[in-house]
């Protein structure tokens, strides 16, 4: 029997899920107990080590082949690499997103500092050739980030505990992202 479930594709086994959680009762509150942890079981410095590896395998040799001349006009090398962080970092902004339309504000807030650290760590810690081409983006990424997630936010004291981690984790950039400094 396990051996069946193991050969299913994802979109079987997702159909599986569904199909169980319809049947209603316990099985039904066992997945979304199981799905609830799943999406619950993370912490800031996980996250921040995903968003700092996902930055820093960003290749210089693919933003040099994305930036020039081209046939409709020229792509700076920074609009270039801009662009590639964005495109690296969709799947933890919607993450971002998903939690709050879950209704799993902690989690939100929680998920969302991982991202800010990660982009702060990139900014300060690596390496790579390709962050010299994105001097700016971490912080400007960052200040995105940190303004929508402000937006949906409606918890005061979940703001200012976003606050107090950016001024204990984030320091060189608490000046640019602390709403209210007094």
């Amino acid at each position: 029997m396990d051996e069946l479930i193991s050969k299913l594709t994802p979109e079987q086994a997702l159909r599986v899920v569904y199909n169980l959680c319809e049947k209603g009762g316990d099985l039904r509150l066992a997945v979304l107990e199981e799905a609830r942890n799943l999406l619950g079981g993370f912490d800031v410095e996980e996250i921040a080590e995903e968003v700092f590896f996902a930055l820093d395998s960003l290749d210089v040799e693919d933003l040099w082949d994305r930036s020039g001349p081209r046939r409709d006009g020229y792509t700076a090398p920074e609009e270039a690499g801009f662009e590639m962080v964005e495109e690296e970092l969709k799947s933890f902004s919607e993450q971002v997103i998903i939690y709050h339309e879950l209704g799993m504000l902690s989690e939100e807030g929680t998920y969302c500092m991982g991202v800010i650290l990660g982009f702060y760590r990139y900014e300060h810690e690596s390496k790579s050739e390709f962050s010299k081409w994105a001097v700016d983006v971490p912080l400007e990424c960052t200040g995105f980030l940190l303004d929508e997630w402000r937006k949906r936010c409606e918890d005061p004291s979940a703001g200012k505990e976003m606050d107090s981690f950016l001024a204990q984790s984030c320091p060189k950039w608490a000046g640019y992202l602390i709403r209210d400094q007094n």
